[in-house]
């Protein structure tokens, strides 16, 4: 019996706002998509966020993070990016890096843009509507 996918719960992920010291954020294009969105992944069973951000953060730009390091921003509502009539719920972790990121598992392209400039690519809806429009509002308040 298949069910529509509006019955289906929401995936729920661990996404990082990953700032470098520039000022530019890090999206990333997982192999075989077209959009390009935050780092981050699927909470597995009864892991924490923070550890399963930690854990797909090592599997997909090879980052060592610290438990103390990612920020909690909050938690968003978002259609999946690539799943058809699916929805997000992401646990969203501001996180400074001054560590290289380097593509790897399903990750195709990892890329660092200017809040502004990243608006011409192909974006997820989360990083669309929520992640940058919130790191674009930290940006102004902090100067």
């Amino acid at each position: 019996v298949s069910r529509p996918a509006d019955d289906l719960p929401a995936i729920r992920i661990a996404a990082a706002l990953v700032t470098g010291a520039d000022g530019k954020v890090l999206l990333v294009r997982k192999r075989g998509t077209q959009m390009f969105m935050q780092p981050g992944g699927k909470i597995e069973g009864d892991e924490n966020p923070v550890d399963a951000l930690r854990r797909e953060l090592h599997e997909e730009l090879g980052l060592i993070v610290s438990p103390s390091s990612p920020m909690h921003l909050g938690r968003f509502l978002a259609p999946a990016a690539n799943e058809p009539g699916r929805m997000i719920d992401a646990e969203l972790f501001r996180l400074p890096v001054v560590q290289d990121a380097v593509p790897r598992a399903e990750i195709e392209e990892a890329v660092w843009v200017d809040a502004d400039a990243a608006l011409e690519l192909n974006l997820a809806p989360f990083t669309r509507d929520h992640v940058l429009p919130l790191f674009r509002s930290m940006r102004g308040a902090s100067q």
